[in-house]
């Protein structure tokens, strides 16, 4: 997704999503939800991936209900060629959006201040 992002004429965003690199997997629980709550904070809008949510559907659900917390608008992303969205990122979301540049660029437009 990073690369619709990179490409998109005339936008500019702040990355805060979990760097490829961390090692999140040596944290404790209480320790992970500090970081997810740390990168969280800061965004204007918070993008679920689809795809990815039945191997981390906790965690995802965890950034779900912080996001809703904080009052953050959310982004549902819908992967390219999925006939179906998970049923918590459906009930979650602003807005849920193809797998492409445009629908993407678009939501965050709207949805963040």
């Amino acid at each position: 997704m990073l690369q619709f992002l990179n490409g998109a004429p005339n936008f500019i965003y702040s990355n805060y999503s979990v760097p490829v690199d961390k090692a999140f997997e040596k944290m404790s629980n209480s320790q992970l939800e500090e970081e997810i709550k740390q990168q969280i904070r800061p965004v204007e809008s918070v993008i679920i991936l689809g795809g990815i949510y039945v191997s981390y559907s906790k965690w995802i659900q965890f950034e779900i209900d912080y996001a809703k917390s904080l009052m953050k608008p959310i982004i549902g992303i819908q992967p390219w060629g999925a006939q179906r969205m998970p049923l918590a990122v459906q009930n979650a979301a602003n807005i849920i959006v193809g797998w492409n540049t445009g629908s993407i660029v678009k939501a965050i437009r709207e949805y963040s201040i």
